[in-house]
């Protein structure tokens, strides 16, 4: 594996980055989210690929990029490729003005994922409890939020994790995919 060092345009990585790491979700479902959050005005819906969060952003040094993907490796060769569902709808609020689609299927497996990742050089303390989800609409109006609840109630999709990815925080504003790691 190559050491990430440059950006894929060639330039150099700034000395801190912000990266995540996610399990994706493959298409058509990707896709289907992406536009549903669209079309309920969330402004981030293009700048974040649909997922589910397995490493909340997080502010690294370009130094420790080696040990991280080294981190990343292990963790994913530890871990076996496992069926996802997501189906129905849930919501944070009133804590925070989330909605999302539930992960049915396979949420134990991103919790263990989740507590291997945020271990080692991304140790780090969060600040809510995990809890695996993909986000269909954040920060709207409420009446917003509770039309995209009744939409997210009716949604299913069922899909193999063959592994996670890390992506980057680029200065776009957009969450790119940086590098993947599959599961042995």
């Amino acid at each position: 594996m190559t050491p990430l060092t440059r950006l894929p345009d060639g330039e150099r990585l700034p000395e801190l980055l912000t990266i995540g790491v996610s399990v994706s979700v493959p298409e058509p479902f990707g896709s289907a989210i992406q536009d549903t959050r669209a079309g309920h005005g969330d402004p981030q819906a293009r700048s974040i690929p649909t997922h589910v969060t397995l490493l909340p952003p997080t502010e690294v040094a370009a130094a420790d990029l080696p040990k991280i993907e080294e981190h990343l490796a292990q963790v994913a060769g530890g871990h076996r490729p496992f069926r996802m569902l997501l189906q129905g709808g849930g919501t944070f609020r009133p804590v925070s003005p989330v909605v999302f689609v539930r992960v049915e299927e396979g949420a134990q497996e991103c919790r263990l994922l989740e507590a291997d990742i945020r271990s080692g050089p991304l140790a780090r303390e969060l600040a809510f409890p995990y809890h695996p989800h993909v986000t269909v609409a954040h920060g709207l109006p409420e009446d917003v939020l509770d039309q995209a609840y009744e939409q997210a109630r009716g949604f299913r999709a069922a899909f193999t994790v063959p592994g996670f990815s890390l992506s980057r925080f680029d200065a776009d504003e957009v969450w790119r995919p940086w590098r993947s790691y599959a599961f042995s």
